[in-house]
């Protein structure tokens, strides 16, 4: 056990220190090895100072940090944490500083898909993203190792717990009480690694195959229900129009039929009165002309006193006041005893018939 840990660390340093050796580096030995190649044909001297100059140019490139905008970079000196170099030129001890690369900007971890059971004993399989920064170098430089897997982890553990705490129906509708829970849940501990977790997003939640096909059963039945309840209204909608149709024309039938049969009435009482009044001023004339024969025979025979009845002067007084109108023609009734208008105003229509104007005045309720 012990000889392979060994390995395992000379390992470890040989990849640490190829991953410090940049192509600079390739560059200043590509350089050296031709400067030494030609200064071996012209002396030792040269050979001595070519070297001296690669050294010295080696030893200027590792004296200097250069760090971007968004980074910060924590350093040891021989091993020992001395601090965090700021953005721009910075200088270190040569050969025995080691830096590492922290960057600020926000950053994406991809949560891959998760298989979970829902509360109500349902198969899930669910995936996130997880969108964090770096805000304390310090500590995510010594507090964790590869805080972007520890994150990713730690979001899978979190989203496979958020899902067993709730039911498939909130799973699918409710996203936004899933991003939340599992946001608080990482922020409880990435906190103490320098790390700052900005938002999570479920991308996908899937149910299994079977309860995909249940729930697309249960919508096509939900869409069934709701069309035959639109059907059973459409038909019951048309039914009620079409009775109230039949009502309402009903009623203008009857109220037609009352309407000729008042006015049939009052034509036949109008007729009834003017013949009666008619067949009066005969029977008056007739009386008038049997009064004028007698006073002619009585004017016939030889006396000189006459009894004439009160009710044959009326007659006659009358019946002359309608022979001066038919020659004077000054407004009176010319037609004399046989005129005697029938006054319809009399006839009170009003009281025996009460009905709408037309059919818009009818009020027909249906419960």
């Amino acid at each position: 056990m012990s000889g392979d840990e060994t390995m395992r660390r000379f390992f470890r340093s040989l990849g640490r220190a190829s991953a410090r050796v940049g192509r600079w580096h390739l560059g200043v030995g590509l350089l050296a090895v031709v400067a030494l190649s030609l200064a071996a044909s012209i002396g030792t001297g040269a050979v001595l100072l070519v070297l001296a100059l690669s050294a010295l140019v080696v030893v200027a490139v590792e004296s200097v940090e250069i760090v971007q905008a968004y980074e910060r970079r924590p350093y040891t000196v021989f091993g020992a944490y001395k601090g965090i170099l700021g953005p721009g030129i910075n200088l270190v001890v040569p050969f025995v500083t080691e830096t590492a690369v922290f960057d600020t900007r926000t950053q994406t971890v991809e949560v891959p898909t998760q298989e979970a059971i829902t509360r109500d004993n349902s198969p899930v399989r669910a995936s996130a993203v997880v969108y964090l920064s770096v805000v304390d170098a310090e500590k995510a430089f010594l507090e964790i190792d590869g805080y972007r897997d520890a994150v990713a982890y730690l979001a899978q553990t979190s989203l496979r717990a958020t899902i067993g705490d709730m039911a498939l129906d909130e799973t699918l509708s409710d996203r936004t009480a899933m991003n939340e829970r599992i946001h608080e849940q990482l922020d409880a501990t990435v906190a103490t690694w320098g790390v700052a977790v900005e938002a999570v997003e479920v991308k996908r939640v899937m149910p299994s195959e079977g309860v995909v096909s249940a729930m697309e059963r249960q919508a096509a039945a939900e869409r069934y229900r709701r069309a035959a309840i639109l059907d059973a209204q459409g038909v019951r909608g048309a039914a009620v129009e079409r009775a109230l149709g039949e009502r309402t024309a009903a009623v203008l039938r009857a109220e037609g039929k009352k309407r000729a049969s008042v006015l049939e009435a009052q034509g036949d009482a109008a007729a009834t009165i003017l013949r009666a009044r008619a067949a009066e001023a005969m029977g008056e004339r007739a009386l008038i002309e049997r009064g004028f024969r007698a006073l002619e025979r009585v004017g016939a025979g030889a006396a000189t006193t006459y009894v004439v009845p009160q009710e044959l002067t009326s007659l006659v007084g009358r019946y002359g006041r309608g022979i001066d109108g038919e020659r004077g023609g000054r407004g009176t009734d010319a037609s004399g005893l046989t005129s005697n208008p029938v006054d319809l105003v009399e006839l009170d229509f009003e009281d025996v018939i009460e009905t709408p104007a037309d059919a818009d005045a009818i009020d027909v309720e249906i419960e």
